[in-house]
This record gives C-alpha cells, sequence and structure tokens, in this order.
C-alpha cells in the first residue's frame, strides 16, 4: 500500500495560492492530509489545510515545515533549494527533486540545458547586465529574460531596436531571438518514480498582449497531426532526460515554417492546464498527485473539447473583489467557473478561471467571446 493512504501521512507543499488550491481540492478525493507554507496570511490555501505562516526562501523556515511533512511538493518555484536538499538527505520525499528546481528557477541554465540535450529552442546569449545587452545590440530583435524570479510576464522585456536598449535589465539574463511564430502551445507531461510518463493533449494558448500572461486556452489544439506529435514528444523527452518525478509544462513555440521550439517549463501544475479538471478524464493535479505519491499514471484522455479563460482583475480596479457577470455567465451550458478565494483584487492578478466545454468548437468560440465580454473582476 502507498505510503500516502496511510493516517499518519502529510502532504506539504511549499506555496500556498490557486495552484496549491486546486490540488488539495483533488487531493480531498484521496483523503489526502495536506499542510501548506506561504508568506500571505490570506493566500488561497490559508482555509483549506493546516497552514503555516512564512518564507518560502528562507533555509530554517522550510526546515521546519518540511520536518513536519511526508512528501513536500511545490506550487512556486522560488523557494529554498537547499533547505529541500537537506530534507532529501533525511529521508523525506521531495519532488520534484531540488536539482530539478534549482535547474528551472534560472533561465540561463533551463536554456544551457536544453542546448545540451539537443531540444530544439531558440538561439541565445547569456548576459550579465545592461551593459552586456548593450555590447550585443546586433543580436536585435530580442527577448530580454531575466534569470531569476521572473514569472506571469514579469522579467520579460522585448527589444526590438537599439531604441529599446535602455528597457534591458540589469541583472542577470539572457538575449533569446526573437520568433516569427504562429502558434503558442503548452504539454503537460507527468513522471512517477517508477519512470511512467504521460503526456496531456496539447492545448494552445492565447496571451494578454500587454501583460504576457495567458488570457484564454482551447484544448486540443488546432495542428497538424505531426506538429501535435512531435510537440508531445519534446515535452517527454525533457522530462525523461530531467529525471524529474511530477508535473512538467513545456510551452513551445509553433513557428510560421511548422518548427516546434521549447521556450520554457514550470515543474508544477500550470495555467495551461486548468480545463483539465473538468474536461480530461484525469485532471492535471490528480496527476500531479499519482506522480509524486509514485501511483499509477491517470487516462489524459481529453473528453471533448475545451477552452479556458483567466479571470483577471480589471484595470483601474483595486479593493474587495466583485463578479460582475456572473449569473450571466453561469446560465450558458458548459461553464465551470472557479474562484481562486482572493479576497482583494488588482489590475490583471488571476482571480479565477472559467472552463468551457462544447462539442462543437465554433460554438465553444462564440462562448469564450461572451465569457470574455460578460464576466469581470472589479472593485
Amino acid at each position: 500500500m502507498s505510503l500516502s493512504f496511510e493516517q499518519n501521512f502529510k502532504l506539504g507543499i511549499l506555496g500556498g495560492g490557486q495552484l496549491g488550491r486546486m490540488l488539495i481540492q483533488s487531493g480531498v478525493d484521496f483523503n489526502i492530509p495536506f499542510a501548506t507554507l506561504d508568506p500571505d496570511d490570506h493566500a488561497p490555501c490559508s482555509t483549506l489545510a493546516e497552514f503555516h505562516h512564512g518564507k518560502l526562501t528562507d533555509f530554517d523556515t522550510v526546515m521546519k515545515f518540511g520536518a513536519g511533512c511526508d512528501v513536500i511538493t511545490i506550487e512556486i518555484e522560488n523557494v529554498n533549494t537547499a533547505a529541500l536538499k537537506a530534507l532529501a538527505k533525511e529521508g523525506k520525499k521531495v519532488f520534484p527533486q531540488p536539482e530539478v528546481i534549482e535547474l528551472i528557477q534560472d533561465k540561463r541554465t533551463q536554456k544551457i540545458f536544453y542546448r545540451d540535450y539537443g531540444i530544439p529552442t531558440a538561439d541565445f546569449i547569456l548576459v550579465e547586465n545592461a551593459a552586456d545587452v548593450k555590447k550585443n545590440k546586433d543580436f536585435l530583435p530580442a527577448v530580454n529574460k531575466l534569470g531569476r524570479e521572473g514569472y506571469d510576464g514579469r522579467g520579460v522585456q522585448v527589444l526590438r531596436t537599439p531604441a529599446d536598449l535602455d528597457k534591458a535589465f540589469d541583472a542577470p539574463g539572457l538575449l533569446e531571438e526573437l520568433i516569427d511564430f504562429e502558434k503558442e502551445i503548452s504539454v503537460i507531461v507527468a513522471r512517477n518514480e517508477r519512470g511512467e510518463i504521460s503526456a496531456f493533449p496539447v492545448v494552445e494558448m492565447v496571451f494578454h498582449p500587454v501583460h504576457n500572461l495567458v488570457e484564454y486556452l482551447f484544448a486540443p489544439a488546432e495542428l497538424p497531426q505531426h506538429i501535435a506529435e512531435e510537440a508531445e514528444k519534446i515535452a517527454r523527452s525533457i522530462i525523461h532526460e530531467l529525471k524529474m518525478v511530477g508535473l512538467l509544462a513545456v510551452e513551445m513555440f509553433v513557428t510560421k515554417d511548422g518548427k516546434v521550439l521549447v521556450n520554457e517549463v514550470a515543474p508544477r501544475p500550470h495555467n495551461s492546464g486548468h480545463q483539465s479538471i473538468e474536461a480530461n478524464v484525469t485532471s492535471q493535479y490528480e496527476q500531479h498527485l499519482r506522480a509524486i505519491l509514485n501511483l499509477p499514471l491517470g487516462d489524459t484522455t481529453l473528453i471533448q473539447p475545451s477552452a479556458m479563460v483567466n479571470l483577471l482583475g480589471e484595470a483601474e480596479h483595486t479593493g474587495l473583489a466583485k463578479y460582475a457577470g456572473l449569473e450571466d455567465v453561469l446560465k450558458v451550458s458548459g461553464v465551470h467557473v472557479h474562484l481562486y478565494g482572493k479576497r482583494f483584487t488588482k489590475p490583471f492578478r488571476k482571480m479565477g478561471h472559467v472552463t468551457l466545454m462544447d462539442a462543437d468548437v465554433e460554438r465553444l468560440k462564440t462562448k469564450v467571446a461572451f465569457v470574455k465580454k460578460t464576466l469581470k473582476v472589479i472593485a
């Protein structure tokens, strides 16, 4: 019998945000006791499970938290990996492994990993500071990315001409070739300790034009079969080469000439997999639990074409959240609303998501447009 079904077992999550919240919601079906650690007293997980307040990057805090857990996982990469390594040495199960988290924490080491293992990705140059970026102006147009601590569109800057060089980050990062892509896609893969690997169908993402975070997505992606198969093959190869245990989201570009290039990866449940809660036989959250608990991986078959719309705080709205248009959206067949338990909204904060399902893809697109127009998070 798996350790996770013993009555004294506890699964710890570093991070108490919406990803942890949905992981806990999935784990309730398995009767898994959870503990979460987060620096925000009012984090989305704070009311759902045993909650600890503290910094995820502080060695002693993570060590103390981990001491009371049997298995430790993450819902955000910005955590103290030295503490996780120490906990693993003490016999705690830490998944994804601290070494994998450490590699992915820095976009520079991520890109070097792709290059070393022959994984297709955009050309890049490592830079140490803004002056270094300016020395490489001949590489423009390019994307300047911070090496560490950039997420949800932060830490990414497009530099098209020398006139943009003043926007360069004055910290270690990279310059990446600006790809003229046709689509942005994602494949979520999982691997357990036995080495079993399973992939979810490819999804197609549409990003916010200014804030560089996913606005909505469609599953499955509208792609030629050979491109979808290539994307899945690449995602499987990455988790295999990393020998990672857990869930890995692989974001990729499809270029206009039909190539598939890896953009970035995330070693945890991901925004591009929220729709799997209703739309797939096994959700990404249940799959993550199955992987880190060394259980058989679940069936990832898509039940019906689906879409996911992120609910972002409206511009110029800060304060106690209100959900205008919620009743109108709930009248639509195939709509599933998920609110993240965040009391206060601010511009472009992720406050929830809506999954939409329909056997007819054109009707699905109409529903997406309706939700985007109708449901607004205001103060």
